[in-house]
């Protein structure tokens, strides 16, 4: 089956190199991706990793706008059949869904109708979830409400990130889409309407989002941290004296951290929310309850590090805490 494949960051990445590598099954007959997009400290226009990807494989690329006017003529020029979406950021309209003869079919990493929307994957930490999953199904008008095709689970592991997970599903995901497909081209897909019902909508996380709540439950704490690693970072601001108001402050990024292991002898005893304590090895902050251990955290203007090296030269004065 000649396939379309629209996608654009790098969890995109590996249902791309699956379909073009199935040369038995699939022929990708062109890449739909965003336009190069300013990049890193310099601001350079760069491509997006699934054009990387495409131009590696020598898939022709297409970086046009659904929207524009001819779109819908170049689309249907390609000879694709079907189209396989994976992250790719643009909504499509109508008369683009209905171009391809087989549709359209986006892989979304969540278990649909749960968690629709952009950020599945760092909701579901968040809450406090401990399944996840793929979903295959095939894309109509409403966002991410179409008939489901294909549908697989996994455990979210206790100190697992949002990276971490997005890189699994984004990895199973991919065999989940080209089954999904195979279906479609031979005609045995089964589609199921999703229920109706009230579910939780995935919002898009903010940097704002991000900024840690340390009066809240150790617990809370961490689905924060986890759920915003890497993207897009958990921080405080870290105030070297302890004073809310105060020329010394800086942002702090926490990389990895856990709720403290209540049996370590020398943990810290009625550490108040935001507080920072320290050993040789261990740096932790006070919650809502138990305390939180950071174990790797990026200073403003520093790389990352392990936390109890950034302690040691932090020079941090007795009261400083986390805002």
């Amino acid at each position: 089956m000649k396939v379309l494949f629209a996608g654009t960051p790098d969890v995109a990445v590996p249902s791309l190199r699956a379909l073009s590598e199935d040369k038995e099954r699939f022929e990708v007959v062109a890449v739909l991706t965003r336009p190069d997009a300013p990049r890193g400290r310099g601001r350079h226009l760069s491509p997006s990793p699934v054009k990387s990807a495409a131009l590696e494989l020598g898939i022709p690329v297409i970086e046009a706008n659904p929207r524009e006017d001819g779109f819908v003529e170049r689309l249907k020029a390609t000879g694709a059949e079907a189209a396989a979406v994976v992250a790719y950021g643009n909504i499509l309209r109508q008369n683009v869904l209905d171009a391809l003869p087989h549709g359209w079919y986006n892989l979304h990493f969540s278990l649909l109708p749960q968690w629709r929307g952009a950020a599945p994957v760092q909701r579901a930490i968040w809450s406090g979830e401990t399944l996840s999953g793929a979903t295959v199904f095939r894309i109509t008008a409403g966002m991410d409400t179409g008939p489901i095709i294909a549908q697989s689970t996994t455990e979210i592991g206790p100190h697992e990130t949002s990276g971490e997970l997005l890189d699994r599903l984004a990895v199973d995901g991919a065999k989940l889409l080209a089954m999904a497909l195979q279906t479609v081209q031979n005609g045995t897909a089964i589609a199921v309407e999703q229920p109706q019902g009230a579910y939780e909508k995935a919002e898009k996380i903010t940097s704002s989002d991000a900024h840690i709540i340390f009066d809240a439950p150790a617990f809370a704490v961490d689905r924060q941290i986890r759920a915003c690693t890497p993207e897009p970072g958990a921080w405080c601001t870290l105030s070297l004296t302890g004073e809310e108001r105060s020329d010394a402050q800086t942002m702090l990024h926490v990389l990895q951290g856990r709720i403290a292991d209540p049996a370590d002898p020398q943990l810290p005893h009625g550490l108040l929310p935001g507080r920072l304590a320290h050993s040789k090895k261990h740096v932790w902050v006070g919650t809502l309850t138990e305390p939180y251990e950071l174990l790797s955290v990026k200073p403003q203007g520093k790389r990352g590090m392990a936390a109890s090296d950034w302690m040691r030269g932090a020079h941090l004065e007795t009261g400083a805490r986390c805002l």
